[in-house]
């Protein structure tokens, strides 16, 4: 199949047994952020039938979610245009329209005209800071990984906005940003009620982590995910994500 020339080269992978994902070769790509991000979404609310993924990319999380919660209907919100072209695509090429509905522009605004309430929201923010912006970086990549329209504050802030009562809020982000996740929940009128770390390779600390947030309050409950051990082997954890993924 041929595809617009401003997406350069692209490549067609598997993203769960029964889906696939059209993704730029040198842009941005699904990784294990997205796949621990809809794991945790997935155990937290299985049964959820109204879902927002926020900054939703080429769609790995949303997607993924479709796939998992084969009742629901799901919203998408991106704001970056090669993204949600390719974003439209795989929707199509997965013959998911009819379940889910996706908004081009940026979750700040698109979340203040939105009416309904979801009973599950995610969102997978870029991790770094405008000063760590290289222009040599692709567009599109960038957009994925520097803060250029808000971090994870603007998602906590977003996602609070069109939560449902009772539901649950689901973000990833560097593990080392939990202070900034405790504050824009605080802010929002939300409590972080579970966190799980992302071990890459262990012994090396978490990479990454992925934040339960809830209006009411729970006991905080700690998990982790390892997903490579100290002697480079995959470990059970990575076997269980491939699980989840239907591999």
């Amino acid at each position: 199949m041929s595809y617009p020339p401003s997406w350069g080269e692209v490549t067609e992978d598997r993203l769960t047994r029964d889906l696939t994902i059209v993704q730029r070769a040198k842009g941005h790509r699904f990784s294990s952020d997205d796949m621990a991000t809809a794991f945790v979404a997935h155990q937290r609310a299985p049964n959820a039938t109204r879902i927002l993924d926020l900054g939703c990319g080429i769609g790995s999380v949303l997607l993924h979610l479709a796939w998992t919660h084969p009742a629901a209907t799901l919203v998408g919100i991106e704001a970056q245009e090669l993204s949600f072209e390719m974003l439209g695509e795989n929707i199509r090429r997965n013959d998911l329209g009819a379940r889910i509905s996706i908004h081009h522009g940026d979750l700040r605004e698109v979340t203040l005209g939105l009416t309904e309430r979801f009973e599950l929201v995610t969102g997978t923010p870029p991790y770094f800071p405008l000063d760590t912006a290289d222009p040599a970086m692709d567009a599109q990549r960038a957009y994925a990984r520097i803060e250029y329209r808000g971090g994870v504050d603007s998602y906590v802030s977003a996602g609070a906005r069109v939560l449902a009562p009772g539901g649950s809020l689901v973000v990833c982000g560097d593990y080392r940003t939990e202070p900034r996740v405790l504050a824009a929940a605080g802010g929002a009128g939300l409590t972080v009620v579970a966190r799980t770390a992302i071990v890459a390779h262990a012994p090396k600390p978490p990479l990454f982590a992925v934040w339960t947030l809830a209006f009411e309050a729970e006991p905080f409950v700690a998990g982790e995910l390892v997903l490579r051990d100290a002697d480079d082997r995959t470990t059970p954890d990575a076997a269980l994500l491939r699980r989840f993924s239907g591999f």
